[in-house]
């Protein structure tokens, strides 16, 4: 049984030497101002949540990530079975949160409370004409140029030393459910994609990604949803026309099923665009997939040699 269970991934934090640079990208990136002052920058997209990408001045680095969890109550367990604080969360929509390090030295933010802020417009949803079913007639299609909508964060992926022992730590705090463990070889496991434990609600396919990879353990890369297919492309081509950095996509991965494009910011942190991804109940279970299914895509654009990703066939 777990301390206390999470509902969401609430963000990320980041550390950069200029701030303003960071704001100017995820600006392209399809994010919108939350608050920016002195040495801080918070972003937001255009769900209610109030927050979902903080960038603090520094020596450029993943500085943590935070989960939203269910209960002040809970919350209040959490801190007492750490022997940690409650605190005030000094960030836009305030509320309360507790700081773990995870066994990889991860800075993990419980976060309970938050004010939710007024949602900002989204392109209305397009009628598609397809597979013989005609939705939209004497109407042109046209998709706006300019950045994604970035909805919300959907996932933070993590390269551990130990797949083991970080499982265990994130499972035994948050309830975390596996959706699909990554084998190999038959029984040896060296990562999961894990899932929030909403009971009868259906939760994103994975809100954290565990993987034993070769080198240190380290940031892999954060996910953020946008609006639809179309809006994922007009970003896409706004980002090229900015001269980011693009890393993989577009294609359909096998797990977790979204429709994906990776880019990288200014300091090379990988965040992803993503759009129709699956859902599950915990009541759906748990399965075992290999590594072609973890590098595999259904359709697109195949995945680069990455140093964070074993090679198919490697061992851990």
């Amino acid at each position: 049984m777990s301390l206390i269970k999470a509902w969401d991934v609430a963000h990320v934090r980041f550390r950069a030497p200029d701030p303003a640079r960071m704001h100017d990208f995820l600006l392209d990136f399809g994010m919108a101002e939350a608050e920016v002052s002195g040495s801080r920058v918070f972003m937001r997209g255009c769900g209610p949540q109030p927050f979902l990408h903080a960038t603090e001045t520094g020596s450029a680095g993943f500085a943590g990530f935070g989960f939203h969890v269910t209960s002040e109550a809970g919350l209040q367990a959490l801190a007492a079975a750490e022997a940690r604080p409650v605190e005030p969360l000094d960030a836009p929509g305030g509320g309360q949160v507790v700081r773990l390090t995870d066994p990889d030295g991860f800075v993990v933010e419980a976060v309970y409370g938050q004010l939710p802020v007024a949602p900002l417009p989204t392109p209305e949803p397009a009628l598609w004409n397809q597979g013989g079913t005609i939705a939209r007639t004497g109407k042109e299609r046209r998709v706006p140029k300019g950045p994604s909508h970035i909805l919300r964060l959907g996932h933070v992926v993590l390269g551990v030393s130990d797949f083991r022992r970080s499982e265990a730590w994130y499972k035994e705090r948050f309830g975390l459910i596996t959706s699909d463990e990554i084998q190999p070889a038959p029984n040896v496991a060296i990562g999961a994609f894990l899932r929030c434990d909403r009971g009868e609600v259906p939760s994103d396919h994975h809100t954290l990604f565990l993987l034993q990879r070769p080198g240190p353990a380290g940031f892999m890369h954060a996910a953020f949803e946008v609006v639809d297919v179309d809006d994922l492309m007009a970003g896409r081509e706004h980002l090229l026309e900015q001269h980011a950095e693009a890393v993989w996509g577009v294609g359909r991965h096998k797990l977790g099923s979204q429709v994906f494009d990776y880019w990288r910011d200014p300091w090379g942190h990988e965040l992803e665009h993503w759009t129709d991804g699956d859902q599950f109940r915990a009541s759906d279970g748990s399965r075992v997939a290999t590594l072609p299914d973890l590098l595999g895509v259904q359709w697109g654009m195949p995945m680069p040699p990455h140093p964070d990703v074993p090679p198919q066939g490697a061992q851990p």
